[in-house]
């Protein structure tokens, strides 16, 4: 961890890692040129079973080829819709995208339709690869109404046919680019209003992702088994170009199934496991109830928000390791704050961990942008290399997010303590007005979950004539654990946190509404709740 002793909630630029300027190309042959024959890519079948595998030279020759006929059909610069679940030929057309000088554009393959129309209109794309079926569903009738009458119609390819995809290899030439080149726009997950395109650039996108594991510690040759789907950062950033980037393996997960995962974990004995907080807490259950041994891992990953006490408890007894949170948005490629292996206690349960390398974080007020004071709440916000270009044909939503001094807004309320750990505390726009008072939802849920029979929890604010917004909690009950009457609940929190702050309505749901990334969608159970689509408990 960094030593620091901060009079401000602002934590400068920490050059712990090596920072180098420099091209995906360039990264896969350098590793390539070290390691040629050592493993780089292994697919994890839906059943849990091995199925194909390269070396950092077969996935650099791969991927070459991939270029070259991608840049047959494509002029430099032009933009490339992927639609598909996780399999090696998504990772061939990023990286060969990168070779031939165009830019991804992901598309999460569950998009109706109309979504995807939205993005292959908003990117402009002027192509669609896409894997015929996902999940059992089949995306080219998804992809022949979407493109319909756009650009994106002209060249529609299904990944998997290789003499489709390769077509043309013999007449294209790579390309040279630069490090600051736009290489993959990725799609906001939508929690709030319509999906913004965020321009992503080379250096940024390695850089970052090479930084996070270097704080884990990852080395040449160990493995990364990786179930994040790649039309997200987490995937397609944190676990591809990071993991290459390190002369590790990756194991793709093409399925997400808890019990096949559990069960290769225990067979493979991959070093590095990642997931989101709903599949790490999947695996684990299946671990349980199948009796799989998945102890001896050196590292469980995980994204998004602070992770449940309870959740961590479960992984060091299952995993042996606790998990290790890293934090951000599709907005800094995406890592903004990191957990350190060496962490414990409540750094681990509480906290989102430290800035990670090379880039400025601050708490900063949300009314006239001042830093804050270590442990006063703010918007957290940060500067450096890692941030977008911008959000595509979109300049008012760019500077509302990238102030004029260079501050990126994340739309997220936290602290920052004087040794620099983070904490969330909510969301600026999820914040509850309640008769003028402001109720942060984090803190609530927090409480909450002190409730053994709480397994997940949602706060939300809901409107009210009196005053103007109340708390909603909606709630997932723990296994095997009885339902507790709405006055218990409230004699429960009225001993944790002040009256205003306890919950007016309580709704038990079976399941919570999640984005693509798998974020739960508030703003949604708020607004079914309102128009009386879920009842209190």
């Amino acid at each position: 961890m960094y030593q620091l002793n901060l009079t401000e909630a602002y934590c400068p630029a920490q050059a712990d890692t090596e920072y180098r300027e420099r091209t995906i190309a360039e990264m896969l042959r350098e590793q390539a040129a070290i390691r040629g024959e050592e493993t780089a890519l292994r697919e994890l079948l839906a059943d849990g079973s091995i199925g194909r595998e390269w070396t950092f030279a077969g996935l650099l020759a791969d991927a070459e080829k991939c270029g070259r006929a991608l840049a047959a059909r494509h002029q430099p610069g032009t933009r490339i819709a992927i639609m598909g679940g996780n399999c090696p030929e998504w990772v061939l057309v990023q990286l060969g995208s990168a070779f031939a000088g165009l830019t991804i554009v992901t598309v999460n393959p569950a998009f109706t339709p109309r979504e995807v129309r939205y993005v292959l209109e908003q990117s402009r794309a002027g192509a669609v690869y896409y894997q015929p079926n996902v999940r059992g569903t089949a995306l080219r009738p998804v992809v022949d109404e979407a493109a319909a009458g756009l650009n994106a119609a002209d060249y529609m390819i299904d990944i998997e046919d290789h003499a489709e995809l390769f077509s043309g290899a013999g007449d294209g030439e790579l390309r040279a680019t630069k490090p600051r080149d736009i290489v993959m726009i990725q799609y906001t997950s939508g929690t709030t209003g319509f999906p913004k395109g965020v321009l992503l650039h080379q250096h940024g996108l390695l850089q970052s992702n090479y930084d996070v594991f270097a704080r884990w510690n990852l080395a040449p040759g160990k493995t990364v088994m990786c179930p994040f789907p790649l039309f997200h950062t987490a995937g397609s950033a944190v676990c591809v170009l990071g993991v290459l980037a390190h002369g590790a393996t990756l194991m793709l997960v093409s399925v997400f199934d808890p019990v096949a995962v559990a069960k290769a974990i225990e067979r493979e004995k991959p070093e590095v496991v990642g997931g989101v907080s709903t599949m790490i807490y999947a695996i684990i259950e299946a671990a349980k109830a199948t009796g799989t041994d998945i102890s001896g891992v050196e590292a469980v990953i995980s994204g998004g928000a602070m992770v449940q006490p309870e959740l961590n408890r479960a992984a060091q007894q299952t995993f042996g390791v606790p998990i290790l949170i890293v934090y951000g948005q599709t907005e800094t490629s995406p890592a903004i704050t990191a957990a350190w292996p060496t962490d414990t206690g409540s750094d681990l349960t509480d906290t989102i961990g430290q800035p990670c390398s090379h880039m400025e974080v601050s708490i900063r007020s949300p009314n006239d942008n001042t830093v804050c004071a270590p442990d006063e709440q703010g918007e957290i916000c940060m500067r450096g290399f890692n941030m977008m270009a911008g959000y595509n044909d979109n300049p008012q939503a760019t500077a509302e997010t990238i102030d004029a001094d260079g501050w990126l807004h994340t739309g997220d309320l936290g602290t920052m303590d004087a040794r620099g750990y983070v904490k969330i505390t909510g969301r600026v726009k999820e914040m509850i007005i309640r008769g003028g008072e402001n109720l942060f939802p984090a803190e609530i849920e927090a409480a909450l979950l002190e409730h053994p029979a709480i397994a997940e929890v949602a706060v939300a604010g809901v409107p009210d004539e009196k005053w103007g917004e109340i708390v909603a909690a909606f709630m997932r009950l723990s296994e095997g654990v009885e339902k507790p009457d709405e006055d218990a609940l409230k004699n429960f929190m009225r001993k944790r946190l002040s009256p205003q702050k306890t919950p007016a309505h309580w709704v038990w749901v079976e399941e919570f509404p999640l984005t693509g990334s798998g974020k739960i969608q508030k703003f949604a159970m708020a607004e079914a709740f309102a128009k009386g689509q879920q009842a209190s408990a």
